[in-house]
């Protein structure tokens, strides 16, 4: 009779889910830490892309802010070492393996994003500026691993020579460097504006990522643009400098991370064409004069709008150790870094 009892009641649960299951409902079996509805233990990823977004206890958010599209935008440059300093980066390597790490830690996360999210047409868009041809072949290599659409761009800078004033808010000349920077910048709006149709991610060639960063990113843009109704600027990186001081901020949850409100960034951000086209003069207005710091015109922006970074962070700047937007804390970079030389 014992063994009869169980059988029926094992009849009754499953058909319990199935119901479940129709009407978009959850149930969670708390005994054993699972959950039926959707057949994953409780500590798996149980969001739905473009539908809903759960994170326990907290329940379900719906989605309102479905995401179509994400394109990511790669500015690559293997010759120039540092930008403005002449400091060494962190692991003390030369400027082509951040570029290739860098490149690579994306195409692990854009090939995992993928598999999560099969509706969402991913891109990736390299715009290079004078790097040697075996440095571009060896970025052909690596984008030939990825199965989305992809393209390199070689930057010509002489397209934006009568656009960029040559003299900068501290009354000095702009260097060849920035100049070239502030060409790949422009480059990479253009492109943006008008091709990109939904989610764009402005990515320097110096940035190591997690495996996880663009599906964490995709999961939150939805969940919090939902909850806000709103759209986001979101940078990956949890940077040094927002320990330096005490501030009052804003703390929301993420897919897996906490992310808070932050008012700077540097030029590696994701966001939507909406905010794009909607502040486009103050873009565009970091690329044709340099101002002090360069960055003022994203911080404006921000000022107006949400951007949120993650903590712990999802990419590591590779600058020197003691850069105030260098090694982000409390994550095994060493690790990620040694994860991602396979390329």
């Amino acid at each position: 009779m014992k063994v009869q009892n169980t059988r029926k009641a094992n009849f009754f649960k499953k058909i319990f889910v199935k119901v479940c299951r129709v009407f978009g409902y959850e149930i969670i079996d708390q005994s054993n830490f699972f959950v039926p509805t959707q057949n994953k233990p409780l500590d798996e990823n149980l969001s739905i892309q473009g539908k809903k977004s759960i994170n326990l206890p907290l329940g379900e958010v719906k989605i309102s802010r479905k995401v179509r599209t994400l394109t990511v935008i790669y500015r690559s440059c293997t010759n120039v070492g540092m930008l403005t300093q002449n400091k060494k980066r962190l692991f003390e390597n030369q400027k082509s393996e951040y570029t290739f790490r860098s490149l690579n830690s994306l195409i692990s996360s854009l090939n995992l994003a993928k598999k999560t999210f099969p509706q969402i047409e991913l891109e990736i868009i390299i715009v290079d500026y004078n790097s040697k041809k075996n440095d571009i072949d060896q970025m052909n290599k690596q984008l030939n691993k990825i199965n989305i659409k992809n393209s390199i761009i070689s930057l010509n800078i002489g397209e934006f020579e009568d656009k960029i004033q040559k003299i900068n808010a501290k009354k000095e000349n702009i260097t060849e460097n920035q100049f070239s920077n502030m060409c790949n910048i422009y480059k990479s709006l253009l492109i943006a504006k008008n091709k990109c149709k939904d989610l764009v991610y402005f990515v320097e060639d110096d940035y190591i990522h997690q495996k996880e960063a663009i599906q964490e990113m995709l999961f939150t843009y939805e969940r919090i643009s939902s909850q806000i109704t709103r759209e986001l600027i979101l940078c990956p990186s949890d940077y040094p400098y927002l320990y330096n001081k005490i501030v009052s901020t804003e703390i929301f949850l993420g897919s897996k991370k906490h992310w808070r409100k932050v008012d700077e960034t540097l030029c590696t951000f994701l966001t939507s064409t909406q905010i794009l086209v909607k502040y486009w003069d103050k873009f565009i207005s970091m690329c044709e004069f340099e101002h002090y710091p360069f960055e003022e015109p994203l911080h404006d922006i921000y000022e107006l709008e949400y951007c949120l970074s993650p903590i712990p962070s999802l990419a590591l700047h590779c600058t020197n150790v003691n850069s105030i937007f260098g090694l982000s804390p409390n994550i095994n970079w060493k690790e990620i870094w040694e994860e991602n030389k396979n390329y």
